[in-house]
């Protein structure tokens, strides 16, 4: 239906914690931290939404694209409590807020998270990894959709 949020189901669901649990495998809160502290984001202050929440939201957010991000952070803020962490905000910010928490952040942090974390897993030896020498690459199929501007038509 249009002009509908669109949400997760009601209540706290196993899933979403295991998707923080995940998140937080793949990336470890030190190495979060370790990158916050390089690209000088760490939160000097205590807030509702510290840096470190805010690395794991943007993360949670490509993984949830068609979900409004308000309800990410319900969800990622569930979790974080659930996990264990008594100093999560009982409720989520609103959209300015979130929004401030995210200009803060940057993208900087999360451009050194992933050149900290991503590296090709399959090796010459995994069977169809490798082509005359040449490691197999993939998409996925995402595609991103762009304004029609006279210079993204140039571009193209």
């Amino acid at each position: 239906m249009a002009g509908t949020k669109a949400v997760l189901p009601g209540g706290p669901r196993l899933t979403d914690h295991i998707s923080l649990g995940v998140l937080t495998a793949q990336f470890p809160l030190d190495l979060v931290e370790q990158v916050l502290f390089e690209t000088e984001r760490l939160s000097e202050r205590q807030r509702d939404l510290p840096a470190h929440v805010m690395v794991y939201y943007a993360i949670a957010l490509a993984l949830y694209a068609d979900v409004s991000t308000r309800e990410v952070l319900r969800c990622l803020l569930e979790g974080v409590r659930w996990l264990g962490d008594p100093t999560a905000a009982a409720a989520p910010a609103g959209q300015s807020g979130i929004s401030q928490a995210r200009t803060r952040l940057g993208a900087a942090p999360l451009e050194a998270l992933y050149r900290a974390v991503v590296a090709p897993v399959a090796t010459a030896d995994t069977p169809g990894a490798m082509y005359r020498g040449w490691r197999v690459m993939r998409l996925d199929g995402t595609t991103l959709a762009v304004g029609d501007t006279v210079a993204n038509r140039r571009a193209a």
